[in-house]
């Protein structure tokens, strides 16, 4: 029995008509630009950690492979590949892709990035040391089948990465209210707040698939200087690592 799609017609859509505006630091994605200065330094220590890599070294992650699922313009997959790693970015949106590889040429950075989701991902049988699913769980549908698929596309002894949106009213507050209306640091419909997940649903679905959450860390954003930064509070913006349950 074939598994049922993961994707949201009408999300491919709204990234399709945003695809141009990938590498505007100024334009609508600018918060995932500030973002990812604080994802990028997050991800750097716990994969150095993780496989006992030198962090202060040029290139901490040589030789380290990994999927950047949700890859859209190639803002985490660039910065992942000048940290020395093999990565591979893939998405559904078409558009956002070009816009990936042809800046990707331009700053001489050898990414592979393929057009298709993470389940037909699997079907090739291909594997990686790390797995990125950043600030895009909240956006797919059939949460389960999207979960299992990316545990499948981990290398043993690997590790994954999830950075998402709690759901509750703080959230709904914070993301949509505020981001979206209110301040407009997002365009309207960025997201749903039914489709954000709880950090207990997280682990759970990562349970079910025989990984253990090893980290957490919330993220916050100041509203005056519009920078991101770690913190403890997990209500809203949170990422979490996990590996297989038996390396606890």
């Amino acid at each position: 029995m074939p598994q049922p799609s993961t994707i949201d017609p009408d999300e491919t859509l709204y990234y399709d008509r945003l695809a141009s505006q990938w590498w505007d630091e100024a334009g609508k994605f600018w918060p995932l630009h500030q973002l990812n200065r604080v994802r990028e330094a997050y991800l750097k220590q716990q994969i150095c950690k993780h496989f006992g890599c030198d962090v202060t070294t040029d290139n901490p992650l040589q030789g380290i492979s990994m999927v950047d699922i949700g890859c859209g313009g190639g803002i985490l997959s660039e910065s992942m590949a000048r940290l020395g790693a093999k990565v591979t970015g893939i998405d559904i949106v078409q558009k956002g892709l070009q816009v990936a590889t042809q800046h990707s040429l331009s700053q001489r950075l050898k990414i592979e990035y393929i057009n298709c989701t993470a389940e037909e991902l699997v079907s090739t049988g291909r594997q990686f040391d790390v797995v990125l699913n950043m600030e895009v769980v909240e956006h797919v549908v059939e949460l389960p089948t999207f979960m299992n698929s990316c545990a499948q596309l981990l290398n043993p002894g690997g590790i994954t990465f999830i950075a998402t949106i709690n759901r509750n009213l703080l959230s709904w507050l914070f993301a949509i209210a505020g981001a979206e209306y209110i301040l407009r640091w997002l365009p309207r419909g960025t997201h749903q707040w039914s489709k954000f997940v709880k950090p207990s649903e997280l682990a759970a679905l990562l349970a079910d698939n025989g990984l253990a959450v090893k980290a957490e860390t919330g993220v916050g954003i100041n509203p005056f200087n519009r920078r991101f930064s770690l913190t403890v509070n997990l209500l809203v913006n949170y990422m979490l690592a996990a590996s297989a349950a038996q390396d606890r």
